[in-house]
């Protein structure tokens, strides 16, 4: 809705007619006891707050706990509510809601267009459920109960399907030196740190036992990222401060370097910093995040990351799947060269000069002592079989022959009783 009535003559107009809904369901939400007016802002905007019962009202909105809503806004009012509205940017930032072009269709042709635009930008981090502010993060204690030397994020993200499982972020208005802010950081590393037993007996993180995250790398499971925000609106100049904290700070975010060019953050916190002005305009896609320990910026997912690693994980991913290529090329070389080899020595037919057959060829082959030598180790199946036939009609005929000569053996040999009366015989 931020993209209509933008044809109003003067910038009150323009807010009043794009506000007047939202002012109207605040007014709704006052009158129902859930919403209240927390005191002028610098700007001259008036601040509301949800009351305890508005509270539970957006848990059961948002479908979250209770004890994640936080806590009434009381008094915020009084001091400007400078941190808290820097935070509310800082959601709005890194969250990008897209305007919903169908509330659009009637408004002129410039109004579409820039909520067009605003559309197709990058998106942003998650829903508005990924979002909770003022999180305790004890370093003694219990979550419900934390004690003393722990942290409490501005801002807690969590936003596995934009690669974001969890992220922590810390609002500065530049009002805090460099120390304050790397007694901040210690305190984040100390809660990283700790450890409690699971239900089994074994120990892990205790962040493990509220939010998940996947596992890292074998070997390389550095801490939760840390996301920075400096917001210029009070003396210190950001740029002085991110380069002390980062001398102060070294021994939590400084990596082992490899010959293979990246690191290894086993056990290091990530610490990612970035101007509200630079996060409002370019978001998370934006090359606008340093991370501590690099000399250029990236775009969020990739100062949270490690791309040196990934690169040098695909390589060697890509190297490995290379061999595994040129080595089944080289057994398939192998197997078309002993195939070629085998056909060449593959027997041929003495008759009809057919190649026999593998059960052919299998079958002529020695099969060791013992083993009855086949009949016809020249002859091809067929052939085998027609001689096979032949042999036998032959052998029957012989059989025959035989009878035949032994049921008439004196005209075979010449004997009976007309050798009685040969000339000359007396």
């Amino acid at each position: 809705m931020s993209y209509r009535h933008t044809g109003k003559p003067t910038p009150s107009k323009r807010k009043q007619a794009r506000t007047a809904s939202h002012t109207g369901a605040l007014s709704d939400l006052r009158k129902h006891g859930l919403a209240e007016d927390g005191g002028q802002l610098p700007s001259g905007d008036t601040l509301r707050n949800l009351t305890p019962m508005g509270l539970k009202a957006a848990a059961r909105e948002l479908g979250r706990p209770v004890g994640e809503m936080g806590n009434p806004a009381r008094g915020a009012g009084r001091t400007g509510a400078s941190h808290p509205m820097t935070g509310n940017g800082a959601v709005l930032a890194l969250l990008r809601p897209k305007p919903d072009l169908s509330q659009l269709a009637s408004e002129p042709a410039d109004v579409r267009a820039a909520a067009q635009a605003a559309f197709d930008a990058p998106a942003g981090l998650g829903t508005i459920a990924s979002y909770a502010t003022e999180v305790p993060l004890p370093a003694t204690g219990t979550w419900s109960n934390p004690g003393k030397g722990g942290a409490q994020a501005d801002i807690v993200i969590t936003a596995p399907e934009d690669g974001v499982p969890l992220l922590f972020v810390e609002i500065d208005n530049c009002f805090e030196s460099a120390q304050v802010l790397a007694a901040k950081i210690h305190k984040y590393m100390r809660f990283c740190q700790r450890k409690v037993k699971d239900v089994e007996g074994h120990e892990r993180p205790m962040w493990r036992t509220h939010w998940w995250v996947p596992e890292g790398r074998r070997g390389d499971q550095p801490h939760l990222p840390l996301l920075l925000v400096f917001n210029r609106i009070g003396p210190r100049n950001p740029g002085t401060v991110i380069a002390q904290l980062a001398e102060l700070t070294e021994q939590h975010w400084k990596g082992t370097a490899y010959d293979d060019g990246f690191h290894m953050y086993d056990g290091k916190l990530p610490i990612v910093v970035t101007g509200m002005k630079q996060l409002k305009e370019h978001g998370p896609a934006g090359a606008v995040f340093r991370r501590f320990g690099r000399l250029h910026n990236q775009t969020l997912l990739e100062a949270i990351g490690n791309p040196r690693r990934e690169a040098y994980d695909a390589r060697q991913q890509a190297e490995y799947a290379a061999r595994q290529r040129e080595h089944r090329e080289e057994l398939r070389r192998i197997a078309a060269q002993h195939r070629a080899e085998r056909e060449a020595n593959r027997p041929v037919c003495a008759d009809c000069g057919t190649r026999f057959t593998d059960e052919r060829w299998k079958a002529i082959e020695p099969a060791g002592w013992g083993t009855p030598r086949d009949t016809h180790p020249h002859l091809c199946d067929d052939c085998k079989q027609r001689a096979i036939t032949a042999e036998r009609h032959a052998a029957q005929a012989r059989h025959e022959h035989q009878e035949h000569d032994q049921a008439v053996p004196e005209q075979r040999t010449g004997g009976g009783w007309l050798s009685r009366f040969r000339p000359g015989a007396g």
